[in-house]
């Protein structure tokens, strides 16, 4: 497999999420599209929004939204928060990169697999003093 770059993924995308919650033993999913368009005025920058309808057991559905911003870099691209402040980083030369955010007291630890390109998913495991989760989270090209 070719070295992703930040240009692979701009357009939209179906996401599909799955998520397992142990701490409070509920699971829910979220449907919806993730978009990566570009930054105006800064090459190499493309903003990830993602908006969908999540529904967690036995609780009323509700839209969900977030945003990120991602960036090339030498060593792949950067993930960064919707202030800029940097999340993790995606490494260019592997087809199932990871990486670990330390948000303390919590941990988040992300693996992506890129091996059905262009289908990929992104797979986070979180765990803290008041969490415990998985989130499954599927993307094809919309």
């Amino acid at each position: 497999m070719k070295a992703l770059k930040l240009t692979d993924f701009e357009g939209e995308w179906h996401l599909e999420r799955r998520i397992e919650d142990s701490r409070v033993g509920q699971s829910g999913q979220l449907i919806g599209l993730a978009t990566f368009a570009p930054v105006n005025d800064e090459p190499g920058l493309l903003k990830y929004s993602e908006k969908g309808t999540l529904r967690m057991q036995d609780q009323p559905p509700l839209d969900a939204t977030r945003s990120y911003f991602w960036q090339q870099t030498e060593a792949g691209i950067d993930v960064m928060f919707e202030d800029r402040r940097p999340f993790h980083q995606i490494a260019a030369d592997r087809s199932m990169p990871d990486d670990t955010h330390h948000c303390a007291p919590d941990l988040y630890h992300v693996s992506y697999s890129f091996v059905k390109w262009p289908d990929w998913q992104a797979m986070w495991r979180v765990v803290g003093p008041k969490k415990d989760y998985r989130m499954l989270s599927r993307y094809r090209r919309a």
